[in-house]
Order: C-alpha cells, then sequence, then structure tokens
C-alpha cells in the first residue's frame, strides 16, 4: 500500500510494509519526499532511535531508474 500527498514544497509518497499475519516481520514505512531539486528517502531505524535518510540528486535518481534495467557493469551517462 502507498499514499501520495502534495504539500506546498513536496510531493510525498509513503510506502507502507503489508504483509499476510505471521508470515514475516514488516519494515518500518519508507517516506519519499521528492522536491525540485533532489529527492529524500526516509525510515525509520529498526529500533526507533532515528531516522535513517538518503538524499538523491534529480540526477542520480535518473541513474537509479536506468540502472534497475541494465546488466552488471560500469556506466557512464553522456549528457548533451
Amino acid at each position: 500500500m502507498f499514499t501520495i500527498e502534495h504539500d506546498f514544497d513536496a510531493t510525498v509518497i509513503t510506502l507502507v510494509d503489508e504483509a499476510p499475519p505471521g508470515t514475516r516481520p514488516l519494515n518500518e514505512d519508507v517516506v519519499i519526499l521528492n522536491f525540485d531539486d533532489r529527492v529524500v528517502i526516509e525510515q525509520m531505524e529498526p529500533d526507533g532511535d532515528g531516522v535513517s535518510r538518503i538524499v538523491l540528486t534529480m540526477e542520480q535518481l535518473n541513474e537509479l531508474r536506468l540502472a534497475l534495467n541494465l546488466p552488471e557493469g560500469n556506466y557512464r551517462l553522456v549528457r548533451p
């Protein structure tokens, strides 16, 4: 399950981990904050003492999107 909310300066997507009861432990929700110039991915630490945060530029996000469909190897995008 996921939710999408539009705030003043960002779109907030929350990914909720779901599984049939008793099949596996659930992970904390993943919150994705999409700004004009960056994407921030956040998730509570398993012990609840903090938040792990990853910040990607739009270029890094595009490279990640492309990398999900490529075989193993080294790649460099040529920008016009």
